[in-house]
């Protein structure tokens, strides 16, 4: 069998074409959370830690959180953006209960996504003494 001219153009497009299509990554991120990332800060004893995990094809991330030594119970918990460190953004994944460690899983659009590669969003966590947010930590890399 022999590989025509046109055959060898088309395999040799593929070749150059083909890293270009197989870009899709696993990308994660940590944040640690305290009062003083929180915008205002506050001198919250509590603290807690983010992790979470993007997979760039599909656009889904999976989280898990965690805290302690909160002011009080949880009431609500998100990630936020876009926002820089010292702005304030709003709820992009609200946590559906936060009794506890916190896990799940959301589909991004691209626009998020690119936000979120970039570092622009954060996780808190809410209490009824720190209705604005008791601990915050930025998402990075």
């Amino acid at each position: 069998m022999s590989i025509t001219r046109f055959g060898l153009s088309l395999i040799a497009a593929f070749a150059f074409a083909a890293p270009g299509l197989a870009q899709a990554e696993i990308v994660h991120f940590t944040a640690h959370l305290d009062g003083a990332h929180e915008v205002p800060a506050n001198t919250s004893t509590g603290s807690g830690d983010a992790m979470v995990t993007l997979d760039t094809a599909t656009k889904t991330i999976s989280y898990t959180a965690t805290y302690i030594g909160l002011s009080g119970p949880a009431t609500m918990g998100h990630i936020h953006g876009p926002a820089l460190p010292g702005a304030n953004a709003g709820v992009v994944v609200p946590f559906k209960d936060v009794s506890g460690p916190v896990s799940g899983t959301a589909t991004l659009t691209d626009a998020q996504m690119g936000d979120l590669l970039a570092g622009k969003y954060y996780v808190n966590f809410h209490t009824a003494a720190h209705k604005g947010g008791e601990i915050r930590g930025q998402l990075t890399k």
